[in-house]
C-alpha cells in the first residue's frame, strides 16, 4: 500500500449522520478523503440498487478542508457504484463504511445497508470494512467507535496478506473506550429476528402495519460476534459474498438424474 492510500467513506445514515463523521476523521489520519452517501437515511436496504429510476448526486462541502463529498439519492450500494465510476474514475484502495447507527451483528448483516456498501466494494475487488456502533441515537458517543476504528484500518493497510476481495463486519459495543477489553475476531453467530407486525390504525382510520420483532441468539458459543459484544469486547467478522453452501453442495451432488 502506498503512503497516501486513497479511502472512499460512504454510510447508510445518511451524509449529514454523527457517525459517518467520525469515520471521515479517522479515515483523514490515513490518506485521501473521498465521501459519498446517501442524501437521507437508507438503513435497513440491503445490497438494494436502483435500476428503474434516476441518480442525482449534489458536491457537499461539509467534512472540511481536503475532503471531497457528495450526497446522493441512490442505496449503499448505489454511493460504491457511484462514487467509483463517477466521481472516483478508479478503484481506491480502502472502503470504510458507517460507523453505522446500531447493530450489525449477526443475520443482521443480511439487512445493512452499512455491510451491503462493504461487500459492494469487495465485489470490486476492494479491501473493504463496516463498523456499527450499538447505539441507535442521532447524537451517540461515537469516541471509541473512533478508537477502535483506527486501529483496525492501520492493521489492515499494513497488512499485505490480505485477499483483495477482504471485507470485515466490526461492530463496537456502547461504551467508554475504558469499559471496552479489545478486539476479538470470530463467526457470525446464529441469532435471529422473530419477526411480526403491529396493526394499527391512522387517524383517518386505515390500516397501517409496523414492522416489529424481537432477537433471540441460538448460539452458545463463545467464538461469536454476539459472543463479544455481550462481554464487551469489539467483535470483527470476515465476511464474504458468496452464499454458496458448501456443506450441502456434495450431497446435492450425488442426487440420481
Amino acid at each position: 500500500m502506498n503512503s497516501e492510500p486513497l479511502i472512499l467513506v460512504v454510510n447508510d445514515d445518511g451524509i449529514t449522520a454523527k457517525g459517518i463523521r467520525s469515520l471521515v476523521e479517522v479515515a483523514k489520519k490515513f490518506g485521501q478523503v473521498v465521501v459519498v452517501a446517501p442524501d437521507k437515511a437508507q438503513s435497513g436496504m440491503g445490497h438494494a440498487v436502483t435500476i428503474n429510476g434516476i441518480i442525482r448526486a449534489q458536491e457537499q462541502n461539509i467534512f472540511g478542508e481536503g475532503v471531497q463529498a457528495y450526497s446522493c439519492s441512490g442505496t449503499p450500494a448505489d454511493c460504491v457504484k457511484f462514487g467509483i465510476s463517477q466521481i472516483i474514475k478508479k478503484k481506491p484502495d480502502l472502503i470504510l463504511s458507517g460507523v453505522n447507527h446500531g447493530n450489525n451483528s449477526a443475520t443482521n448483516v443480511l439487512y445493512s445497508g452499512t455491510m451491503s456498501a462493504a461487500l459492494e466494494g469487495a465485489m470490486e475487488g476492494i479491501t473493504s470494512i463496516g463498523f456499527s456502533l450499538l447505539d441507535y441515537a442521532a447524537d451517540a458517543d461515537f469516541s471509541a467507535s473512533m478508537h477502535y476504528a483506527e486501529i483496525i484500518v492501520r492493521n489492515v493497510l499494513n497488512d499485505d496478506k490480505l485477499p483483495e476481495n477482504f471485507c470485515l463486519n466490526v461492530n463496537i459495543p456502547k461504551g467508554s473506550i475504558e469499559e471496552i477489553k479489545g478486539i476479538r475476531f470470530g463467526r457470525q453467530a446464529e441469532a435471529f429476528w422473530d419477526d411480526w407486525f403491529e396493526h394499527r390504525k391512522d387517524p383517518g382510520g386505515k390500516d397501517y402495519y409496523w414492522l416489529t420483532g424481537t432477537f433471540h441468539n441460538h448460539d452458545k458459543g463463545e467464538d461469536t460476534d454476539e459472543y463479544a459484544l455481550a462481554n464487551m469486547y469489539v467483535s470483527a467478522v470476515p465476511v464474504q459474498y458468496d452464499l454458496t453452501a458448501y456443506h450441502t453442495l456434495k450431497h446435492l451432488q450425488q442426487w440420481p438424474q
